[in-house]
């Protein structure tokens, strides 16, 4: 897996077991790089990953110029995977790996991002967990990738994308 725009372009990144996780294809990051980069400017911007899998999401955001990236993993094997990706950019204090429970974590957050991107494993049935503990945290755009319907109708739908079987959803805080 390579990182596909920016700064870091190119370089590999291991993916943890497939059993395990489900990275996201590199067409599907191209596509919602370049829909965020329609919609906001990156620099000084903050990049929340709630369910990091592979770590790519947050590479690829920092690659292209966001500012800080936080990186939550639950799985300790995966987590590890992922701290093996982010050493070759520890130089950049704005990276940051979290392991734990997504839910728990950013329910205790204080501060807010940009751009959230939310995608659980598939079938958790946690989404609507999810968007209830980002709501407070979100200063920007939410993103999902999902493959079931999400009650997301306490949020603007700004724009939804479909690829084969899952959506990309960007969403916006109503109000």
């Amino acid at each position: 897996m390579n990182i596909t725009a920016g700064i870091y372009k190119g370089q590999k990144i291991a993916a943890p077991d497939e059993n395990i996780t489900r990275p996201t294809l590199s067409k599907v990051r191209m596509s919602v790089f370049n829909t965020l980069q329609a919609m906001m400017d990156f620099q000084d911007a903050s990049f929340l990953d709630m369910y990091s899998g592979s770590g790519i999401m947050g590479l690829e955001a920092l690659s292209r110029g966001f500012s800080k990236v936080v990186s939550i993993e639950k799985n300790k094997k995966v987590y590890n995977v992922i701290k093996s990706n982010f050493r070759k950019y520890e130089h950049n204090n704005d990276l940051k790996l979290i392991l734990g429970d997504s839910l728990k974590i950013c329910s205790k957050f204080v501060e807010s991002f940009d751009v959230i991107y939310i995608d659980p494993p598939y079938f958790s049935g946690i989404y609507e967990n999810s968007l209830s503990v980002v709501k407070n945290i979100s200063a920007g755009i939410i993103i999902l990738e999902h493959v079931t319907d999400v009650d997301f109708s306490d949020f603007d739908l700004i724009k939804q994308k479909k690829y084969g079987d899952k959506f990309i959803t960007f969403l916006k805080n109503r109000g």
